[in-house]
């Protein structure tokens, strides 16, 4: 068997490793920059009053036609602007590179970044160009990627704003300048809007080749694995020739239907975390040796002393706290952990277990 695969299974997927997820247990899960807020129980009650009227035998609506209806409204998608769902943000990240792909094709994007741009240029064959952010600070090194855009001429540049995995805002005349530069496609790459002070969702238009990518993840409704692509029309419609038929299925339709028509509490959601965010920053920067990074997303970055973060990571996830581990990247990254903002009570926890993990020695 192990011929045939050799044969038939590119090279570039089996060099690959797996997206990996790991079991949380019982641990209090702060990994994944999930909304750690539940929908309040009246509303959960008229949710599934909703469900009741779910069709499960009928396909979905092919088109999401409300779903597109309440997000133009909600999140206000510039006028003249389409939209593109996807099964999350990383189908739409497969369709973008299908669309534009090629064997001498390339994605660029800073590094480190979200991952998914690197597996899934490996997944259609294209080429992947990572450009080194500045190690002091994770700021942008507009300069070298303009330099990588100049040598690379890439078909697509995805710019994480804020960046994940290091919660930063990229300097804004830095990315237009990126955005003027680029030959082919920059997509804007906004998960994490619902925590950030800035957008480029207002400046569709401005440029033929900028799109913005959200998800409704981050606001509260992970589970649901739906993102969505704004952006000049001509571009979408090439795309949507790639999406699968009935992408998004109809308990999600549903569901984020009923959830934009109550966006209003995943708006006061997002300002607890907000509020939460800055309370957790604040408190990290009390403990001795830890260089904490300002971040604009619903998650902060902060580095241990040289050679300890393993060792906090294990000690953390023994005292029933599990947060990411992103030293074993190594580079910029080594010495890093990232903890997800969680409730109040939670935060609570993670602070008093840390102080024990890096009391340890």
């Amino acid at each position: 068997m192990t011929s045939r695969i050799e044969q038939w299974v590119r090279p570039e997927i089996r060099a690959l490793s797996a997206y990996h997820v790991p079991d949380p247990g019982r641990l209090i899960k702060l990994d994944a920059m999930e909304n750690p807020y539940t929908l309040p129980e009246d509303l959960v009650e008229a949710w599934l009053d909703a469900m009741r009227g779910v069709d499960m035998n009928r396909y979905p609506d092919p088109g999401a036609r409300i779903i597109k209806e309440r997000l133009r409204r909600v999140m206000n998608v510039p006028a003249g602007q389409e939209i593109l769902l996807g099964n999350g943000s990383d189908e739409i990240i497969q369709i973008l590179a299908l669309a534009v792909g090629g064997a001498e094709r390339k994605i660029l994007a800073p590094e480190p970044g979200f991952v998914m741009y690197r597996m899934i240029a490996s997944f259609v064959g294209m080429q992947y160009v990572g450009v080194p952010v500045n190690p002091d600070d994770f700021s942008l090194d507009a300069q070298a990627m303009l330099a990588a855009i100049e040598a690379h001429q890439p078909a697509l540049v995805f710019l994480a704003y804020p960046n994940n995995p290091t919660g930063n805002l990229w300097d804004r005349q830095a990315l237009e300048a990126i955005i003027e530069a680029a030959p082919g496609l920059v997509v804007v790459d906004e998960a994490y809007a619902p925590f950030a002070d800035d957008s480029f969702l207002p400046d569709l238009g401005r440029w033929d080749n900028l799109l913005v990518m959200r998800t409704v993840s981050k606001m509260g409704l992970a589970g649901l694995r739906l993102g969505y692509l704004c952006g000049p029309a001509d571009w979408l419609v090439e795309f949507d020739k790639l999406r699968l038929p009935y992408n998004i299925n109809i308990l999600t339709q549903a569901s984020a239907a009923f959830a934009l028509d109550h966006h209003e509490v995943f708006d006061a959601q997002a300002g607890l975390i907000r509020e939460a965010r800055d309370e957790l920053d604040r408190a990290l920067r009390g403990f001795d040796g830890l260089t904490v990074y300002p971040s604009a997303a619903n998650f902060i970055l902060f580095r241990t002393p040289a050679g300890r973060a393993s060792a906090v990571f294990e000690s953390l996830k023994r005292d029933g706290v599990l947060i990411k581990n992103l030293s074993a990247a190594g580079g910029v990254l080594a010495d890093c952990l990232r903890v997800t903002v969680g409730t109040p009570a939670e935060n609570a926890a993670f602070l008093a277990v840390l102080g024990r993990a890096l009391a340890r020695g």
